[in-house]
């Protein structure tokens, strides 16, 4: 894939925050922090889990870390950049690097734009050269090539999001998020609307995806057994605060805290799939 926006800085990881926090106004004079200084790295490659309870600030999280909002403390570094320092132009650069999966993928399509401007759209944003009319055909090759990679023909372009399934959906979501060739993909609950065995079949795309180039995923998830199968490390989030973070097998298999305990006691079958590391399906 070709790398779009800001150049990496060498020997860093890929994503770092430091001692984040995010606050908001309350009722009142209340205050409620919904991220509690999470200090938390991302290696190039991996897949870190995010995982714990609605409400346990997951999503505001992700928010801070694609740069969506601004930490009341802390840092956010991507590639070595601090996003705090950088300039709106160079915000948007470095924007193409990072891209997200989102839960519901009907409800983050527009339903009347057909596919192939759906998952054009971080083209025609980040690479000047696939705008205007002279630009469409190359710009339908490059859609169709994306189609292809996540299982589907280059022929429903033309179609609208309403014609496909849920997890054909969410197939084109992830074309969309590669559309910009990010370094880093946010997964937000991308499998939660869907039924075991389409489950099973995005998070074997999501994996083949990451092999062939080279991706590095945050993956948020309250679904403890797709976590154990496609993270590599898990950080367990409680009220704002990361109260565990280790490698899966580590975390799932033996827990240090009191919280992840009751979220794996929660969980009928937490080995429901087979573990990134190996072993069978013994389920679903």
């Amino acid at each position: 894939m070709t790398t779009t926006g800001a150049k990496p800085l060498a020997n860093r990881p890929m994503l770092e925050l430091d001692g984040l926090s995010r606050e908001f106004a309350g009722p009142g004079a209340t205050r409620t922090l919904a991220v509690d200084d999470v200090t938390l790295t991302v290696e190039d490659g991996e897949t870190l889990a995010l995982v714990g309870e609605s409400g346990s600030g997951k999503t505001t999280l992700t928010r801070l870390l694609l740069g969506l909002l601004e930490p009341t403390a802390g840092t956010v570094r991507f590639e070595g950049h601090d996003l705090a320092g950088l300039s709106p132009a160079e915000m948007r650069a470095l924007r193409a690097g990072m891209q997200v999966v989102l839960q519901d993928p009907y409800s983050s399509m527009n339903p009347r734009m057909k596919v192939t401007d759906i998952v054009a759209e971080p083209l025609v944003t980040h690479d000047l050269t696939y705008r205007g009319r002279r630009a469409r055909p190359r710009l339908r090759e490059r859609v169709g090539e994306l189609l292809e990679s996540v299982g589907l023909p280059d022929r429903v372009q033309d179609r609208y999001p309403h014609e496909f399934s849920g997890g054909q959906r969410q197939r084109i979501s992830i074309a969309r998020a590669l559309a910009s060739s990010p370094r880093l993909v946010v997964l937000d609950e991308p499998t939660s609307a869907l039924d075991v065995s389409v489950q099973s079949q995005v998070l074997d795309l999501l994996a083949e995806l990451q092999r062939q180039h080279g991706l590095t995923y945050v993956f948020v998830s309250h679904n403890l057994a797709v976590v154990q199968r496609i993270a590599d490390r898990v950080a367990v989030l409680r009220r704002g605060r990361v109260v565990e973070c280790g490698e899966t097998a580590a975390v799932l298999g033996a827990p240090e805290h009191p919280y992840t305990r009751e979220l794996l006691a929660a969980v009928p079958r937490p080995d429901a799939y087979r573990t990134r590391t190996g072993g069978g399906t013994t389920g679903g």
